[in-house]
């Protein structure tokens, strides 16, 4: 009988938390994976005011997503085999403490271009975060247990897309969007301090690698050279970048095309959020009676079908239409992060947390290119958005279907 590929396993896994201790680390390892969106989001509703303030184009404060995105992308390649040597604590710790720091620079560039620059070493501190808390819960987890815990995590880490646009609007009342960056700082301020009380170390010294500059890179071959695990890679890395853009252009489109007001498109945004949550935990749900790969082929399948929902509404200039699309869409997510997260991770457990750096870099890096595509389709019109979006998921279910199919043995 055919066989699919069986992952290494890790030696002395350290033993999960459990009850109030297992419920703070969720909360923590939630919060720090939240850094990502809470960077994005948060002042999403600013963007028109911004391109006025700084006398900038909607594509040059698109850009300060992107240059996050990269930074994110960065960080995470740097501190992921940092932490498979070091440990998870040490990485992370830096990493919040720098972000908060950079949050206030970014609260005083005089222009667009020193934005751009401030917003890539925000995200290279956010990204050290988000890479130790994925390879703590490979730490932990394995296989349907992982993508469980992964799926829990979309319930925290969702609750920041919900959270950040109406945060950011809020704060839009009472100052401008530089307040929305020192905001930043202060919940930087206040996950570090978790972090420092609150984050085990769950890579003992005797699971830790020891070799240097050329051990790491011949993980990173290791990893490359894996068709299976880059094709999960790839796969995550498209649809983030449909979800990059959907970030990136939704607020020009439903506040400058159909009009929406700042309050109106933060409640539209976060019952985007709302449905990536709850078929996240419906995820975990379903997992009990099916493998994670079926779901993610499921839910990549939706994806597809919601972003031509997004598009043919574009065409015929319909805001219903989008908006449900739109839903949909980001419903869909909510079955393919954890599944696609924990079957990458799933086959290298040994070098977890290179393997989450590689991850999410490839990640960042592709919906990277969200971004430019999106505001150099032009303004005035949602169909730059709905075609990136589209073309993002068409490309992300061929990389699962072809290249992450796994290997069989005879």
């Amino acid at each position: 009988m055919p066989q699919t590929d069986v992952p290494v396993r890790p030696p002395e896994r350290i033993t999960p938390p459990t009850g109030r201790a297992a419920l703070g680390l969720l909360v923590l390892l939630g919060s720090l994976t939240a850094i990502g969106p809470l960077s994005l989001d948060t002042y999403l509703p600013a963007f028109p005011g911004m391109t006025r303030d700084l006398a900038a184009s909607q594509a040059q404060i698109q850009l300060s997503l992107t240059t996050c995105l990269i930074g994110m992308a960065l960080g995470q390649l740097v501190t992921g085999p940092l932490s498979d040597r070091w440990g998870r604590r040490l990485p992370v710790l830096v990493g919040v403490a720098a972000y908060t720091l950079l949050s206030l620079v970014c609260a005083l560039v005089p222009s667009a271009e020193t934005l751009a620059v401030a917003r890539f070493a925000q995200g290279f501190a956010g990204g050290m975060g988000t890479v130790v808390a994925r390879a703590v819960v490979r730490d932990l987890y394995s296989g349907r247990a992982a993508a469980k815990y992964f799926s829990r995590l979309v319930l925290i880490f969702g609750i920041a897309p919900m959270v950040a646009p109406a945060l950011g609007s809020l704060v839009l009342n009472v100052g401008d969007w530089r307040t929305i960056f020192v905001a930043l700082a202060l919940v930087g301020a206040l996950l570090a301090t978790a972090v420092a009380l609150r984050l085990p170390e769950t890579l003992p010294a005797a699971r830790r690698s020891t070799g240097g500059l050329a051990a790491t890179a011949a993980a990173g071959r290791t990893l490359l050279t894996d068709r299976v695990y880059l094709g999960y890679a790839l796969t995550q890395g498209l649809a983030f970048a449909g979800l990059f853009a959907y970030l990136s252009g939704s607020s020009f489109v439903l506040q400058d095309v159909f009009g929406l007001s700042a309050s109106t498109f933060s409640l539209v945004f976060g019952a985007n959020a709302l449905a990536f949550v709850a078929v996240g935990q419906l995820n975990a749900r379903l997992l009990d009676r099916y493998d994670p790969r079926p779901l993610l082929v499921g839910g990549l399948g939706i994806g597809l079908l919601a972003a031509l929902g997004v598009l043919a509404g574009a065409l015929l200039n319909n805001l219903p239409v989008v908006i449900a699309a739109l839903f949909v869409f980001l419903g869909s997510l909510g079955l393919v992060m954890p599944n696609g997260t924990a079957l990458a991770l799933d086959r290298h457990a040994a070098r977890a947390g290179t393997a989450a750096a590689l991850l999410g870099g490839i990640q960042a890096v592709v919906a990277a290119s969200a971004a430019p595509l999106v505001g150099l389709g032009g303004e005035g019109s949602a169909l730059p958005m709905a075609v990136v979006l589209s073309a993002a998921a068409a490309a992300s279910l061929l990389m699962l279907l072809t290249l992450a199919r796994p290997s069989r043995v005879r």
